[in-house]
Protein backbone atom coordinates (compact mmCIF):
# COMPACT_ATOMS: atom_id res chain seq x y z
CA UNK A 1 0.00 0.00 0.00
CA UNK A 2 1.42 3.35 -1.05
CA UNK A 3 1.78 6.12 1.50
CA UNK A 4 -0.14 9.35 0.83
CA UNK A 5 1.92 12.45 1.59
CA UNK A 6 0.28 15.71 2.70
CA UNK A 7 1.58 18.99 1.27
CA UNK A 8 0.45 22.60 1.42
CA UNK A 9 -0.30 24.42 -1.83
CA UNK A 10 -0.94 27.99 -2.92
CA UNK A 11 -3.62 26.82 -5.34
CA UNK A 12 -7.10 28.27 -4.74
CA UNK A 13 -9.07 25.16 -3.86
CA UNK A 14 -12.54 26.33 -2.88
CA UNK A 15 -14.72 24.14 -0.69
CA UNK A 16 -18.04 26.09 -0.65
CA UNK A 17 -18.21 26.66 -4.41
CA UNK A 18 -22.00 26.68 -4.17
CA UNK A 19 -21.90 30.19 -2.71
CA UNK A 20 -21.87 31.42 -6.31
CA UNK A 21 -25.58 30.51 -6.34
CA UNK A 22 -26.16 32.84 -3.38
CA UNK A 23 -24.53 35.76 -5.18
CA UNK A 24 -26.45 34.99 -8.38
CA UNK A 25 -29.84 34.89 -6.68
CA UNK A 26 -29.40 37.91 -4.41
CA UNK A 27 -27.69 39.88 -7.17
CA UNK A 28 -30.93 39.92 -9.16
CA UNK A 29 -32.79 41.84 -6.44
CA UNK A 30 -32.25 45.23 -4.82
CA UNK A 31 -31.79 43.62 -1.40
CA UNK A 32 -28.35 45.16 -0.70
CA UNK A 33 -29.35 48.63 -1.90
CA UNK A 34 -32.45 48.65 0.30
CA UNK A 35 -30.48 47.51 3.35
CA UNK A 36 -27.77 50.12 2.80
CA UNK A 37 -30.39 52.86 2.49
CA UNK A 38 -32.27 51.77 5.62
CA UNK A 39 -32.20 54.36 8.42
CA UNK A 40 -29.79 52.74 10.88
CA UNK A 41 -27.44 54.49 13.30
CA UNK A 42 -23.99 55.23 11.84
CA UNK A 43 -22.30 55.21 15.23
CA UNK A 44 -20.19 52.12 14.70
CA UNK A 45 -16.66 51.08 13.83
CA UNK A 46 -15.67 49.75 10.39
CA UNK A 47 -18.02 52.21 8.65
CA UNK A 48 -16.56 51.26 5.29
CA UNK A 49 -18.22 47.83 5.67
CA UNK A 50 -21.82 48.55 4.77
CA UNK A 51 -24.75 46.81 6.41
CA UNK A 52 -25.51 45.10 3.11
CA UNK A 53 -22.07 43.44 3.19
CA UNK A 54 -22.70 42.34 6.78
CA UNK A 55 -25.97 40.64 5.92
CA UNK A 56 -24.63 39.11 2.68
CA UNK A 57 -21.76 37.57 4.61
CA UNK A 58 -24.06 36.10 7.20
CA UNK A 59 -26.51 34.72 4.61
CA UNK A 60 -23.51 32.99 3.00
CA UNK A 61 -22.67 31.45 6.37
CA UNK A 62 -26.27 30.30 6.90
CA UNK A 63 -26.27 28.66 3.47
CA UNK A 64 -23.38 26.52 4.68
CA UNK A 65 -25.19 25.61 7.91
CA UNK A 66 -22.85 27.80 10.01
CA UNK A 67 -24.82 30.43 11.97
CA UNK A 68 -22.25 31.05 14.72
CA UNK A 69 -20.44 34.37 14.32
CA UNK A 70 -17.00 32.76 14.67
CA UNK A 71 -17.59 30.72 11.50
CA UNK A 72 -16.83 33.86 9.47
CA UNK A 73 -13.13 33.32 10.23
CA UNK A 74 -13.16 30.44 7.73
CA UNK A 75 -13.62 33.02 4.98
CA UNK A 76 -10.43 34.88 5.85
CA UNK A 77 -8.06 32.46 4.08
CA UNK A 78 -9.44 33.47 0.67
CA UNK A 79 -11.57 36.61 1.13
CA UNK A 80 -11.36 37.45 -2.56
CA UNK A 81 -13.44 34.44 -3.55
CA UNK A 82 -16.12 35.06 -0.94
CA UNK A 83 -16.40 38.72 -1.91
CA UNK A 84 -16.84 37.76 -5.56
CA UNK A 85 -19.23 34.86 -4.91
CA UNK A 86 -21.51 36.78 -2.54
CA UNK A 87 -21.27 40.18 -4.22
CA UNK A 88 -19.64 41.88 -1.20
CA UNK A 89 -18.47 45.39 -2.01
CA UNK A 90 -15.75 46.13 0.54
CA UNK A 91 -14.55 43.35 2.83
CA UNK A 92 -15.47 40.26 4.81
CA UNK A 93 -16.30 41.45 8.36
CA UNK A 94 -14.67 39.95 11.43
CA UNK A 95 -16.67 37.93 13.96
CA UNK A 96 -16.54 40.92 16.30
CA UNK A 97 -17.89 43.27 13.63
CA UNK A 98 -20.69 40.82 12.85
CA UNK A 99 -21.72 40.65 16.48
CA UNK A 100 -21.54 44.41 16.98
CA UNK A 101 -23.54 45.19 13.85
CA UNK A 102 -26.21 42.58 14.59
CA UNK A 103 -26.67 44.06 18.05
CA UNK A 104 -27.01 47.50 16.47
CA UNK A 105 -29.45 46.49 13.70
CA UNK A 106 -31.58 44.16 15.82
CA UNK A 107 -35.17 43.84 14.61
CA UNK A 108 -35.22 47.19 12.78
CA UNK A 109 -35.01 45.61 9.30
CA UNK A 110 -37.78 43.03 9.71
CA UNK A 111 -40.10 44.60 7.13
CA UNK A 112 -37.30 45.10 4.62
CA UNK A 113 -36.08 41.51 4.97
CA UNK A 114 -39.56 40.00 4.63
CA UNK A 115 -40.20 42.06 1.50
CA UNK A 116 -36.75 41.27 0.12
CA UNK A 117 -37.54 37.58 0.51
CA UNK A 118 -40.74 37.97 -1.53
CA UNK A 119 -38.92 40.04 -4.16
CA UNK A 120 -36.21 37.38 -4.41
CA UNK A 121 -38.72 34.60 -5.03
CA UNK A 122 -40.51 36.67 -7.64
CA UNK A 123 -37.27 37.66 -9.39
CA UNK A 124 -36.39 33.98 -9.64
CA UNK A 125 -39.80 33.28 -11.20
CA UNK A 126 -40.85 31.12 -8.25
CA UNK A 127 -44.56 30.40 -7.87
CA UNK A 128 -45.41 28.09 -4.97
CA UNK A 129 -46.93 24.83 -6.20
CA UNK A 130 -50.57 24.09 -5.40
CA UNK A 131 -52.14 20.88 -4.17
CA UNK A 132 -54.08 18.66 -6.59
CA UNK A 133 -57.28 20.48 -5.62
CA UNK A 134 -55.83 23.83 -6.76
CA UNK A 135 -55.26 25.33 -3.29
CA UNK A 136 -51.80 26.57 -2.31
CA UNK A 137 -51.02 25.30 1.22
CA UNK A 138 -49.81 27.75 3.86
CA UNK A 139 -48.64 25.87 6.95
CA UNK A 140 -48.23 27.86 10.15
CA UNK A 141 -46.94 26.42 13.39
CA UNK A 142 -44.84 27.12 16.48
CA UNK A 143 -41.67 25.05 16.93
CA UNK A 144 -39.60 25.43 20.14
CA UNK A 145 -35.83 26.04 19.86
CA UNK A 146 -33.83 24.31 22.58
CA UNK A 147 -31.40 26.81 24.11
CA UNK A 148 -31.01 25.08 27.47
CA UNK A 149 -28.19 25.97 29.83
CA UNK A 150 -27.80 29.46 28.40
CA UNK A 151 -28.58 32.89 29.82
CA UNK A 152 -29.71 34.44 26.54
CA UNK A 153 -32.36 37.14 26.68
CA UNK A 154 -35.84 35.70 26.12
CA UNK A 155 -34.95 32.09 26.94
CA UNK A 156 -37.61 30.56 29.19
CA UNK A 157 -39.54 27.32 29.68
CA UNK A 158 -41.28 26.11 26.51
CA UNK A 159 -44.27 23.79 26.27
CA UNK A 160 -41.84 21.02 25.24
CA UNK A 161 -40.34 21.06 28.73
CA UNK A 162 -36.96 22.66 27.97
CA UNK A 163 -35.64 26.21 28.10
CA UNK A 164 -35.51 28.04 24.80
CA UNK A 165 -37.47 30.13 22.33
CA UNK A 166 -40.85 29.48 20.69
CA UNK A 167 -40.77 31.02 17.19
CA UNK A 168 -43.76 30.78 14.86
CA UNK A 169 -43.06 29.80 11.23
CA UNK A 170 -45.06 30.06 8.00
CA UNK A 171 -44.37 28.12 4.80
CA UNK A 172 -46.08 28.29 1.41
CA UNK A 173 -46.48 25.77 -1.39
CA UNK A 174 -45.93 22.04 -1.55
CA UNK A 175 -42.18 22.79 -1.72
CA UNK A 176 -42.27 24.57 1.63
CA UNK A 177 -40.87 28.02 0.83
CA UNK A 178 -40.27 30.00 4.03
CA UNK A 179 -42.49 33.09 3.93
CA UNK A 180 -42.66 34.50 7.47
CA UNK A 181 -41.41 34.02 11.02
CA UNK A 182 -41.41 35.70 14.40
CA UNK A 183 -39.06 34.90 17.26
CA UNK A 184 -40.85 34.62 20.60
CA UNK A 185 -39.79 34.04 24.17
CA UNK A 186 -40.10 30.42 25.23
CA UNK A 187 -43.01 30.81 27.65
CA UNK A 188 -45.21 32.80 25.27
CA UNK A 189 -48.54 31.17 24.42
CA UNK A 190 -48.74 30.24 20.75
CA UNK A 191 -51.87 32.37 20.18
CA UNK A 192 -50.40 35.59 21.56
CA UNK A 193 -49.59 38.03 18.68
CA UNK A 194 -50.74 35.40 16.16
CA UNK A 195 -53.64 37.41 14.63
CA UNK A 196 -51.26 40.14 13.42
CA UNK A 197 -48.85 37.46 12.21
CA UNK A 198 -51.66 35.82 10.20
CA UNK A 199 -52.64 39.10 8.53
CA UNK A 200 -49.01 39.81 7.66
CA UNK A 201 -48.52 36.28 6.27
CA UNK A 202 -51.62 36.48 4.08
CA UNK A 203 -50.42 39.77 2.57
CA UNK A 204 -46.98 38.28 1.85
CA UNK A 205 -48.50 35.16 0.28
CA UNK A 206 -50.76 37.21 -1.95
CA UNK A 207 -47.66 38.73 -3.55
CA UNK A 208 -46.48 35.26 -4.57
CA UNK A 209 -49.63 33.69 -6.00
CA UNK A 210 -53.13 34.53 -7.18
CA UNK A 211 -54.34 31.00 -6.50
CA UNK A 212 -56.58 30.35 -3.47
CA UNK A 213 -54.73 29.81 -0.20
CA UNK A 214 -55.34 26.96 2.25
CA UNK A 215 -54.08 27.93 5.70
CA UNK A 216 -53.56 25.08 8.16
CA UNK A 217 -53.16 25.52 11.93
CA UNK A 218 -53.09 23.12 14.85
CA UNK A 219 -55.25 23.19 17.97
CA UNK A 220 -52.99 25.66 19.77
CA UNK A 221 -54.38 28.33 17.46
CA UNK A 222 -58.03 27.36 17.79
CA UNK A 223 -59.32 30.86 18.48
CA UNK A 224 -62.38 32.73 17.26
CA UNK A 225 -60.19 35.71 16.33
CA UNK A 226 -58.21 33.59 13.85
CA UNK A 227 -61.38 32.18 12.31
CA UNK A 228 -62.73 35.72 12.02
CA UNK A 229 -59.63 36.86 10.13
CA UNK A 230 -59.94 34.00 7.63
CA UNK A 231 -63.71 34.43 7.21
CA UNK A 232 -63.42 38.16 6.54
CA UNK A 233 -60.56 37.59 4.10
CA UNK A 234 -62.66 34.96 2.36
CA UNK A 235 -65.65 37.32 2.13
CA UNK A 236 -63.45 40.10 0.75
CA UNK A 237 -61.28 38.20 -1.74
CA UNK A 238 -62.75 34.67 -1.93
CA UNK A 239 -59.24 33.20 -1.97
CA UNK A 240 -58.52 32.26 1.66
CA UNK A 241 -59.63 28.94 3.09
CA UNK A 242 -58.58 27.29 6.34
CA UNK A 243 -58.42 24.09 8.33
CA UNK A 244 -57.88 24.49 12.07
CA UNK A 245 -57.80 21.52 14.39
CA UNK A 246 -60.27 22.23 17.17
CA UNK A 247 -59.34 22.22 20.82
CA UNK A 248 -62.13 20.21 22.50
CA UNK A 249 -61.48 21.94 25.83
CA UNK A 250 -64.27 20.77 28.17
CA UNK A 251 -66.31 18.95 25.50
CA UNK A 252 -67.29 15.38 26.36
CA UNK A 253 -66.12 12.65 23.99
CA UNK A 254 -69.03 10.48 25.09
CA UNK A 255 -71.55 13.22 24.27
CA UNK A 256 -69.98 13.77 20.85
CA UNK A 257 -70.20 10.03 20.11
CA UNK A 258 -73.80 9.80 21.28
CA UNK A 259 -74.79 12.80 19.14
CA UNK A 260 -73.41 11.36 15.89
CA UNK A 261 -74.16 7.64 16.23
CA UNK A 262 -77.69 7.90 14.87
CA UNK A 263 -77.06 10.47 12.12
CA UNK A 264 -73.58 9.63 10.79
CA UNK A 265 -73.64 8.11 7.30
CA UNK A 266 -69.90 7.39 7.00
CA UNK A 267 -69.22 4.59 9.50
CA UNK A 268 -66.11 2.48 8.99
CA UNK A 269 -65.11 -0.73 10.78
CA UNK A 270 -61.46 -1.42 9.93
CA UNK A 271 -61.36 -4.37 12.39
CA UNK A 272 -63.37 -6.06 15.12
CA UNK A 273 -63.91 -3.77 18.05
CA UNK A 274 -62.95 -0.56 16.21
CA UNK A 275 -65.53 1.79 14.68
CA UNK A 276 -64.76 5.15 13.05
CA UNK A 277 -67.46 7.82 12.57
CA UNK A 278 -66.70 10.58 10.03
CA UNK A 279 -69.05 13.45 9.25
CA UNK A 280 -69.81 17.12 9.60
CA UNK A 281 -71.91 19.52 11.62
CA UNK A 282 -72.05 23.30 11.99
CA UNK A 283 -71.27 25.35 15.06
CA UNK A 284 -71.58 29.08 15.66
CA UNK A 285 -68.43 31.12 16.16
CA UNK A 286 -68.57 34.74 17.32
CA UNK A 287 -65.65 37.01 16.49
CA UNK A 288 -64.91 40.72 16.73
CA UNK A 289 -64.42 42.84 13.61
CA UNK A 290 -61.78 45.62 13.40
CA UNK A 291 -64.53 48.19 14.10
CA UNK A 292 -65.20 46.41 17.44
CA UNK A 293 -68.58 45.01 16.37
CA UNK A 294 -69.29 41.33 16.86
CA UNK A 295 -70.29 38.91 14.14
CA UNK A 296 -71.51 35.33 14.37
CA UNK A 297 -71.05 32.76 11.61
CA UNK A 298 -71.92 29.09 11.34
CA UNK A 299 -68.61 27.27 10.72
CA UNK A 300 -68.42 23.82 9.20
CA UNK A 301 -67.05 21.34 11.73
CA UNK A 302 -65.62 18.02 10.59
CA UNK A 303 -65.44 15.19 13.11
CA UNK A 304 -63.59 11.87 13.22
CA UNK A 305 -64.56 9.81 16.25
CA UNK A 306 -62.96 6.45 16.89
CA UNK A 307 -64.58 4.03 19.33
CA UNK A 308 -62.58 0.99 20.45
CA UNK A 309 -64.15 -1.82 22.45
CA UNK A 310 -61.35 -4.30 21.69
CA UNK A 311 -57.67 -3.42 21.35
CA UNK A 312 -55.53 -4.60 18.43
CA UNK A 313 -54.38 -7.63 20.47
CA UNK A 314 -57.94 -8.84 21.08
CA UNK A 315 -58.24 -7.58 24.67
CA UNK A 316 -61.74 -6.28 25.51
CA UNK A 317 -62.11 -2.89 27.23
CA UNK A 318 -64.35 -2.59 30.28
CA UNK A 319 -65.14 0.98 29.17
CA UNK A 320 -64.89 1.80 25.44
CA UNK A 321 -61.89 3.93 24.47
CA UNK A 322 -63.03 7.02 22.53
CA UNK A 323 -60.75 9.21 20.41
CA UNK A 324 -62.09 12.57 19.18
CA UNK A 325 -60.64 14.78 16.42
CA UNK A 326 -62.56 17.76 15.08
CA UNK A 327 -61.66 20.50 12.61
CA UNK A 328 -62.93 23.95 11.67
CA UNK A 329 -63.00 24.63 7.93
CA UNK A 330 -64.69 26.63 5.18
CA UNK A 331 -63.55 24.31 2.39
CA UNK A 332 -66.26 22.80 0.12
CA UNK A 333 -64.53 19.40 0.02
CA UNK A 334 -65.51 15.98 1.36
CA UNK A 335 -65.15 15.21 5.06
CA UNK A 336 -62.40 12.62 4.47
CA UNK A 337 -60.55 15.01 2.19
CA UNK A 338 -60.52 17.68 4.91
CA UNK A 339 -59.06 15.19 7.39
CA UNK A 340 -56.40 14.05 4.91
CA UNK A 341 -55.46 17.65 4.10
CA UNK A 342 -54.96 18.42 7.78
CA UNK A 343 -52.79 15.33 8.27
CA UNK A 344 -50.60 16.56 5.39
CA UNK A 345 -49.95 19.66 7.53
CA UNK A 346 -47.54 17.44 9.49
CA UNK A 347 -45.02 17.78 6.67
CA UNK A 348 -44.18 21.24 8.04
CA UNK A 349 -42.40 19.44 10.89
CA UNK A 350 -39.79 18.42 8.29
CA UNK A 351 -39.28 22.07 7.38
CA UNK A 352 -38.76 22.90 11.06
CA UNK A 353 -36.23 20.09 11.32
CA UNK A 354 -34.26 21.30 8.30
CA UNK A 355 -33.94 24.77 9.82
CA UNK A 356 -33.04 23.55 13.29
CA UNK A 357 -30.70 20.68 12.40
CA UNK A 358 -29.57 20.92 8.75
CA UNK A 359 -28.92 24.68 8.99
CA UNK A 360 -28.01 24.42 12.71
CA UNK A 361 -30.08 27.49 13.59
CA UNK A 362 -31.75 26.08 16.71
CA UNK A 363 -29.16 27.35 19.20
CA UNK A 364 -29.16 31.00 18.21
CA UNK A 365 -25.76 32.74 18.39
CA UNK A 366 -26.46 35.96 20.30
CA UNK A 367 -27.26 36.70 23.90
CA UNK A 368 -29.54 39.56 22.80
CA UNK A 369 -33.12 38.85 21.81
CA UNK A 370 -33.35 41.40 18.99
CA UNK A 371 -30.08 40.17 17.46
CA UNK A 372 -31.46 36.64 17.41
CA UNK A 373 -34.59 37.99 15.73
CA UNK A 374 -32.36 39.28 12.93
CA UNK A 375 -30.65 35.88 12.67
CA UNK A 376 -34.01 34.13 12.26
CA UNK A 377 -35.22 36.68 9.71
CA UNK A 378 -32.09 36.20 7.60
CA UNK A 379 -32.64 32.45 7.87
CA UNK A 380 -35.79 32.96 5.77
CA UNK A 381 -33.69 34.20 2.84
CA UNK A 382 -30.92 31.60 3.26
CA UNK A 383 -33.43 28.75 3.56
CA UNK A 384 -35.24 29.84 0.41
CA UNK A 385 -31.98 30.14 -1.54
CA UNK A 386 -31.19 26.54 -0.62
CA UNK A 387 -34.74 25.50 -1.50
CA UNK A 388 -34.52 27.25 -4.90
CA UNK A 389 -31.22 25.46 -5.63
CA UNK A 390 -32.72 22.14 -4.58
CA UNK A 391 -35.84 22.52 -6.72
CA UNK A 392 -33.78 23.61 -9.73
CA UNK A 393 -31.62 20.50 -9.36
CA UNK A 394 -34.73 18.33 -9.83
CA UNK A 395 -35.69 19.70 -13.24
CA UNK A 396 -33.45 17.27 -15.11
CA UNK A 397 -32.19 13.80 -14.27
CA UNK A 398 -28.48 14.66 -14.41
CA UNK A 399 -27.83 14.21 -10.69
CA UNK A 400 -26.42 10.97 -9.20
CA UNK A 401 -29.57 10.30 -7.17
CA UNK A 402 -31.26 6.99 -7.89
CA UNK A 403 -34.77 7.87 -6.78
CA UNK A 404 -37.11 10.48 -8.21
CA UNK A 405 -38.01 12.89 -5.42
CA UNK A 406 -40.34 15.87 -5.14
CA UNK A 407 -38.18 17.94 -2.81
CA UNK A 408 -34.56 17.73 -1.68
CA UNK A 409 -33.69 17.98 1.98
CA UNK A 410 -31.61 21.02 2.94
CA UNK A 411 -28.83 18.78 4.28
CA UNK A 412 -28.48 17.19 0.83
CA UNK A 413 -28.30 20.59 -0.86
CA UNK A 414 -25.63 21.87 1.55
CA UNK A 415 -23.44 18.75 1.35
CA UNK A 416 -23.70 18.13 -2.40
CA UNK A 417 -24.24 21.54 -3.99
CA UNK A 418 -23.04 24.19 -1.51
CA UNK A 419 -19.98 22.41 -0.06
CA UNK A 420 -18.83 21.70 -3.59
CA UNK A 421 -15.06 21.62 -4.13
CA UNK A 422 -13.66 23.61 -7.04
CA UNK A 423 -10.37 25.01 -8.30
CA UNK A 424 -10.44 28.79 -8.77
CA UNK A 425 -8.06 30.41 -11.27
CA UNK A 426 -7.83 33.94 -12.57
CA UNK A 427 -6.32 34.90 -15.92
CA UNK A 428 -6.68 38.07 -18.00
CA UNK A 429 -9.35 39.36 -15.65
CA UNK A 430 -11.42 36.19 -16.02
CA UNK A 431 -12.30 33.96 -13.09
CA UNK A 432 -12.71 30.24 -13.77
CA UNK A 433 -14.06 27.70 -11.29
CA UNK A 434 -12.90 24.24 -12.38
CA UNK A 435 -14.77 21.15 -11.21
CA UNK A 436 -13.05 17.79 -10.95
CA UNK A 437 -14.29 14.80 -12.92
CA UNK A 438 -14.61 12.75 -9.74
CA UNK A 439 -17.54 14.89 -8.55
CA UNK A 440 -20.74 13.22 -9.73
CA UNK A 441 -22.78 16.40 -9.17
CA UNK A 442 -20.71 18.46 -11.63
CA UNK A 443 -23.27 18.40 -14.45
CA UNK A 444 -26.11 19.42 -12.13
CA UNK A 445 -23.96 22.20 -10.63
CA UNK A 446 -23.12 23.64 -14.07
CA UNK A 447 -26.72 23.44 -15.25
CA UNK A 448 -28.03 25.25 -12.14
CA UNK A 449 -25.41 27.99 -12.50
CA UNK A 450 -26.28 28.53 -16.18
CA UNK A 451 -29.99 28.48 -15.40
CA UNK A 452 -29.69 31.18 -12.72
CA UNK A 453 -27.48 33.28 -14.97
CA UNK A 454 -30.17 33.25 -17.68
CA UNK A 455 -32.92 34.57 -15.36
CA UNK A 456 -33.52 38.21 -16.24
Amino acid sequence: MKTIHIEFSDERLITPSGLVFVGQILGKSNFVKKINRAPISNEYLQKQIKNGDILLTYIGMLCQGKPQYEAVREMMDDPGYYKYALGIAYAIPSAETLRQRFDMIGDSLRGDILQANIDMLREMKIEPAALENGYVPVDIDVTPFDNSKTKKEGVSRTYKGFDGYAPIMAYIGTEGYFVNTQLRVGKQHCQKETPDFLRETIELCRQLTDKPLLIRLDSGNDASENIGIFMEESYRYNNVSFIIKRNPRQESKEEWLASVKDCCTNIQKPRDGKTVYIGQTFRDVTYTLPNKTEKTAGIRTIYEITERTIDKHGQYFIVPDIELDTYWTNLPLSDQNIIDLYHAHGESEQYHSEIKTDMDVERLPSGKFDSNKLVLELTIIAYNILRIVGQESLKKRDDPGRKKVRRRRIRTIISNLMQFAGHLTEHAGRLVLSIGRSNRWRFTFKRIYDSFASVS
